[in-house]
């Protein structure tokens, strides 16, 4: 197969900002038989070239310009959304060569820096060896792209990586749509992390948290997808599972690692768990993508909501700490369970009859029946 001659090939777009004519003119002249150029004069007009014509590979700006100047558009280049804006090379053109200018062209995220005067050889060449740049900035991410695809297993915790459970999580989601099953999403990450590092340093907190994920792993079925997808959270998916009984899979971890107890060097290291879980009988989404985003930010609101209830009031109980009965309620009790049934005088079934409601929540709370009419019923007949 015969090549293309480079001759025929389109020559890549350098585009010029510059609010003088003849700054825009050289420049275009010096540049023409390498490049194909495109001129603008101003900051605005500028910004919307770049946005709108996807062959400029460079831009060259003038930092002095009406409407929106250099630094504005760098700025605007360099927090855009889009990545072939973001990471494209830009040339400051100034007139002035003082290194405070130059300074800060380089600190808004401009590539390179020429005055005026530069001849043409030098800004082709320049322009040469940013393409260059880019390219193998490019080569090096889709390399990295690729490795990352093949490596499957955090090196730290052994669960999977980010990309292996979104892999995972499109294949059970495509599952469960077509057939009208079940598949949930639990994230939950440790909230002490941070609290365990200022005590004992990383390498600890890192090998407690791998603890962690094994202790969780240990609990899950073949078919169930583990991975770690940010520093201190992971992501749970579990294929042909209510929202439900992923609930009280989450529950029975959180109770697990709330009963857990680590000591080092003879310091307490607290493990405190937020999670959050979403689930496609309830949720609505149309990819793995969306359930695990919605429970990423129940998982958010569920932290921010335990650190401001610690900010409110420390000596708030804990949703995992276990309640206490009242001391006169305990009292009662042991009261009634000691007397004999002819002892249960008109005291105790005053306190038998005020701690009838209670009984009748405790018992709708926890979904149990007992005969409560048979109670009532014996407490009227006792004589008063």
């Amino acid at each position: 197969m015969s090549s293309v001659p480079s001759s025929v090939l389109p020559k890549q777009r350098v585009l010029i900002v510059d609010d003088s004519r003849i700054v825009r003119t050289t420049i275009g002249r010096l540049i023409r038989k390498s490049f194909d150029v495109r001129e603008e004069a101003d900051g605005e007009a500028g910004w919307e070239a770049i946005s709108s014509d996807p062959s400029i590979v460079v831009v060259f700006s003038d930092i002095q310009m009406p409407k929106l100047d250099g630094f504005g558009l760098l700025e605007r280049m360099r927090s855009s959304a889009d990545p072939r804006i973001k990471s494209m090379p830009v040339i400051v053109i100034s007139g002035d060569e003082e290194d405070v200018t130059k300074k800060r062209a380089r600190s808004a995220g401009a590539n390179d820096f020429i005055t005026k005067t530069t001849d043409g050889t030098e800004i082709v060449s320049r322009i040469d060896n940013l393409l260059h740049l880019v390219e193998a900035k490019q080569q090096l991410v889709v390399s990295k792209q690729a490795i990352d695809q093949t490596v499957t297993r955090d090196p730290l915790t052994g669960t999977f990586t980010p990309h292996y459970v979104a892999t995972e999580g499109a294949k059970h989601f495509s599952h469960a749509r077509r057939h009208g099953g079940s598949l949930s999403v639990l994230v939950f990450q440790i909230e002490t992390y941070r609290e365990i590092v200022e005590k004992v340093g990383k390498p600890v907190a890192d090998q407690l948290l791998a603890r962690v994920a094994k202790l969780v792993m240990g609990t899950l079925r073949a078919e169930d997808t583990m991975g770690r997808t940010s520093e201190t959270g992971f992501t749970v998916i579990f294929p042909g599972t209510s929202s439900q009984q992923a609930l009280a899979f989450a529950r029975r971890m959180n109770e697990q690692l709330d009963r857990a107890q680590v000591t080092y060097r003879g310091q307490v290291l607290k493990v405190t768990p937020s999670m959050g879980l979403a689930a496609l009988d309830v949720d609505s989404s149309n990819a793995i993508e969306d359930l695990m985003k919605l429970a990423q930010q129940r998982l958010t609101d569920a932290a921010a909501k335990k650190a401001q209830q610690r900010i409110v009031n420390k000596d708030e109980v804990s949703v995992v700490r276990p309640v206490t009965l009242p001391s006169d309620v305990e009292r009662a009790v042991q009261a009634v369970e000691n007397a004999s049934v002819d002892q249960l005088g008109d005291a105790a079934n005053e306190v038998l009859r005020r701690m009838l409601p209670f009984i009748v929540a405790v018992c709708r709370k926890l979904n149990v029946e007992i005969p409560l009419d048979k109670i009532a019923q014996a407490l009227r007949n006792q004589p008063k």
